[in-house]
C-alpha cells in the first residue's frame, strides 16, 4: 500500500491489519509487482458519491490469472484492503486445498449444523 514517512495512508485500516495483511501475502507469495490494480465506477447504494467516483478495485494476480472485483466499501482505499485480502484467501484455497482457513471454517460450520440437525431431530422423536 502507499506509505509516506512511515504513515500508513489507508483510512479505515489500522496499522496491525495492515501488517497481518502484508504478513499473509508474503506466506501466499503474493508480491505487489504482479498485480494489475485498476479502478472503475462502483454502483449499487451509495447515491451520487458512488456514481461519480471511482471506488471499485479490480485486482488482477498476473502469475495465477485470479482476479478480484471489490465494492464492499465506499471508500477506494479500504476497496483495496479488502480486494488484497480475498486475493490471499482464493490463492491459499488453491495452494492449501482443505487445509486453508476458509475451508476449515466451512467445515466448522457444517460440522455444527451438522449436530443441530441429530438435536432436531431427536427432539422430534421424543
Amino acid at each position: 500500500m502507499m506509505s509516506r514517512e512511515g504513515y500508513v495512508l489507508n483510512l479505515g485500516v489500522t496499522p496491525e491489519k495492515m501488517q497481518a495483511l502484508a504478513g499473509r501475502m508474503v506466506a501466499c507469495g503474493l508480491h505487489e509487482e504482479d498485480l494489475e490494480e485498476t479502478f472503475v465506477r462502483s454502483g449499487g447504494p451509495g447515491g451520487q458519491k458512488t456514481n461519480r467516483s471511482a471506488t471499485c478495485v479490480c485486482l488482477v494476480h498476473v502469475p495465477s490469472g485470479r482476479s478480484v472485483k471489490m465494492q464492499k466499501a465506499r471508500s477506494q482505499a479500504l476497496n483495496r484492503f479488502y480486494a488484497r485480502r480475498r486475493l490471499c484467501e482464493l490463492l491459499e484455497a488453491d495452494t492449501l486445498g482443505d487445509a486453508s482457513p476458509a475451508a476449515r471454517e466451512a467445515a466448522r460450520i457444517k460440522k455444527q449444523k451438522a449436530r443441530r440437525r441429530r438435536r432436531l431431530k431427536r427432539r422430534d422423536v421424543e
